[in-house]
């Protein structure tokens, strides 16, 4: 019998990566609004979490609230709130939450960028990461076990930023749909999570990566932006050749 696990704002990007990266290992409970549950309906979503051992939470609105227009939703941070009372009360063991690599200023920043320090958002959709994280901390203090991931750029194509159209700082800072899906693998299937709560940066082995990919959980990336760049520049060449 496959591990029951829910995931708000399932229809999104990250969300259609894990649902198939999770598909043959664990039972899955969508809940989008494209689906018609509303993160914001706290009774449905109560509902909806009840006898999952987990909850992966994607769920934010942002053409509302993204890193270009400096805005705060306050229904992502409500979405929040609902998210981890909802867990609590349908005793879902394990939340794992979005958080973001802007959650910290990275750039200009020397390797490597860790968890174990007050962070400076470089944004007010930062800021908000940041609420989640503090928030999920104090849910933690509870039975419940909080994991917020700083996420990296994930991509629907799965493509690595080439060198010469990104920053170094976030070309370091891709994240491949193999690791992405490795990683929540690896926090799903720990037995405990280390005094109830951790903070991990989720990127891939990139060169110029910053960021500093130490968890508890025994999760390494595997792919690297450059790789990933000389693949697709070999499939092209075999292309217009064919």
């Amino acid at each position: 019998m496959k591990v029951k696990i829910a995931i708000t704002g399932s229809e999104g990007v990250i969300g259609t990566v894990l649902k198939k990266g999770l598909y043959d290992d664990y039972e899955i409970t969508p809940i989008d609004i494209k689906l018609g549950i509303d993160v914001l309906d706290y009774q449905t979503l109560i509902s909806k979490l009840r006898d999952n051992f987990a909850v992966i939470h994607l769920a934010w609105n942002s053409q509302t609230e993204n890193l270009k227009n400096e805005n705060i939703d306050p229904e992502n941070a409500q979405m929040a709130v609902n998210l981890y009372k909802a867990a609590r009360e349908a005793k879902v063991k394990r939340a794992i939450v979005a958080s973001s690599i802007h959650a910290d200023s990275f750039y200009g920043t020397k390797p490597f960028l860790s968890t174990d320090h007050t962070p400076v958002p470089d944004s007010p959709y930062g800021a908000d990461k940041i609420f989640m994280e503090y928030l999920g901390r104090y849910f933690a203090k509870s039975d419940m076990e909080v994991v917020a991931i700083r996420f990296g750029g994930v991509n629907p194509g799965n493509v690595s930023p080439s060198l010469n159209d990104r920053p170094r700082e976030e070309r370091g800072a891709w994240l491949s749909h193999g690791d992405c899906v490795s990683l929540i693998k690896k926090v799903l299937n720990a037995k405990k999570v280390p005094e109830n709560f951790a903070v991990i940066y989720a990127v891939s082995d990139n060169p110029g990566r910053v960021h500093d990919v130490s968890n508890p959980f025994g999760w390494k990336p595997k792919d690297s932006a450059d790789e990933f760049v000389r693949i697709s520049t070999r499939l092209k060449k075999i292309m217009r050749s064919s």
